[in-house]
């Protein structure tokens, strides 16, 4: 081996070794995060969903984790086949923006250039949407789809998760 090619060699052995020493930095930042179990996710939209049958109203709620993602889902009877979409826009800007959707629509909506933001995927600037919280932190989101309101989801949405909360620890 030349000497150049020795230098090159050593340089990148330097190189990859200071790297090295910089990555336990990242494993120390790793965090602990909370799920609500499929069998609660199941209850609370089956909560939500019975709360606006009861009043009259075809609902479907959706829970998603607090990423985003659906854990649990209820088309109720006679529900629209686009509730079912709605429902999860509802959860989904929830948990996104940690706040209830109706909240977030409220203050993105009333700034345009911040509106912009109900353009991103999955977002919907409608109210219906709350989130699930252990303490301060948000483990999920209900959203509820269906009534003839957004306060009217919302309240069915509270209703899937005043059925778990007590179970929330």
């Amino acid at each position: 081996m030349s000497i150049k090619a020795r230098r090159g060699l050593a340089s990148g052995i330097v190189v990859g070794s200071l790297a090295l020493t910089a990555v336990p930095g990242f494993a120390q930042g790793l965090l602990s995060t909370h799920r609500v179990s499929a069998a609660l996710a199941l209850e609370a939209v089956g909560a939500a969903v019975a709360q606006c049958t009861s009043q009259g109203y075809a609902e479907s709620a959706v829970v998603v984790d607090a990423s985003g993602a659906r854990q649990a889902l209820l088309r109720g009877d006679n529900a629209g086949i686009h509730s079912l979409d709605s429902a999860m826009g509802k959860a989904y800007t929830s948990a996104s923006f940690k706040a209830p959707s109706g909240a977030v629509a409220e203050r993105l909506l009333a700034n345009p250039p911040t509106a912009q933001l109900g353009r991103l995927p999955d977002v919907l600037l409608l109210g219906g949407g709350l989130p699930i919280k252990i303490g301060d932190e948000v483990v999920g989101a209900i959203g509820a789809a269906g009534a003839p309101g957004a306060d009217k989801d919302e309240a069915c949405a509270k209703a899937g998760i005043d059925k778990i909360a007590d179970r929330l620890k």
